[in-house]
């Protein structure tokens, strides 16, 4: 098949590129360094599938801010142009479009974690809903949790885990605030990008979650990393400072029973891929 990746820079397109290239042929679009310009915030006239495209990704998407002008362009990537991008679909007859969401989508308002990034999201996914049931377009929307992987442009939108990394690395000690062990959830890139291989192959229709193998513990996670580096790094906790929320969602397997496929790789062995990596670079810190 031909597949073209939206957001062709993106660390998920760039994990995605040499699986996916095993089995069709891989075309890239984005603002810049791509096969071809697209870029989400242009007039839906400017927005163009190249012909003899099966498959569209969408992995592009604009992050966190607060003030007007932030907020505005969030919303005018993620979810104005994901609709944008439905209509060039439908009008190049493509037979599958698969829109990389976020598990963030399931927040309240009243989360200390909601934000636009996943408001945005949430619109995203409705928009495009709407869309394709109305213009029968083949759609899946994918809600990955956290996502990292191995190197700073993988880490990039993962400040807090990027950070801890990099002082443990350090032989720094780290001291988180409060007595709550928080626990979120990440998936490893590598991991994702098998998930949408195995959902393009089988065109796999729907919406589904896409959580990391369990639930981890910041304490689970700097251990990991701490075992990981072979560091010196001691783990405190200051209890005169308010508690760090969890912020876990319930583990959906329905996608993975369907494509057969589960998460492999925990946060013990995805902190082995990260040591190894800045080893082999000789990067201990980003």
């Amino acid at each position: 098949m031909n597949i073209l990746i939206v957001g062709g820079n993106s660390a998920l397109a760039k994990t995605l590129i040499p699986i996916l290239s095993k089995s069709h042929k891989i075309s890239t679009a984005g603002r810049s360094y791509c096969d071809f310009h697209i870029d989400l915030v242009d007039s839906i006239e400017n927005i163009k599938i190249p012909d003899g495209i099966d498959v569209v990704i969408n992995t592009s998407a604009a992050f966190l801010g607060n003030n007007f002008e932030q907020i505005y362009n969030t919303e005018s990537v993620n979810a104005i142009g994901a609709l944008k991008l439905c209509e060039a679909c439908n009008k190049a007859k493509v037979k599958h479009l698969v829109m990389i969401s976020s598990i963030f989508v399931h927040l309240f308002k009243d989360s200390p974690q909601f934000n636009i990034y996943a408001l945005s999201k949430k619109h995203s996914d409705e928009l495009a809903q709407l869309y394709c049931k109305n213009y029968e377009l083949p759609l899946t929307i994918l809600r990955p949790s956290q996502f990292y992987g191995c190197g700073p442009e993988q880490l990039k939108n993962q400040p807090f885990l990027s950070s801890i990394i990099s002082k443990i690395s350090n032989n720094e000690d780290i001291t988180l605030y409060g007595s709550n062990d928080a626990k979120r959830n990440f998936i490893h890139v590598e991991d994702l990008a098998h998930i949408i291989s195995e959902v393009i192959n089988k065109k796999i229709l729907g919406t589904f979650d896409c959580p990391g193998p369990s639930n981890v513990s910041y304490s689970e996670l700097i251990q990991s990393a701490i075992r990981a580096f072979k560091s010196k790094s001691v783990l405190k906790f200051d209890t005169r400072k308010p508690n760090i929320p969890d912020n876990i969602f319930d583990i959906d397997n329905t996608l993975y029973n369907i494509i057969e496929f589960t998460p492999q790789i925990t946060i013990k062995v995805g902190m082995e891929k990260e040591a190894l990596y800045r080893s082999k670079y000789n990067w201990p810190q980003y």
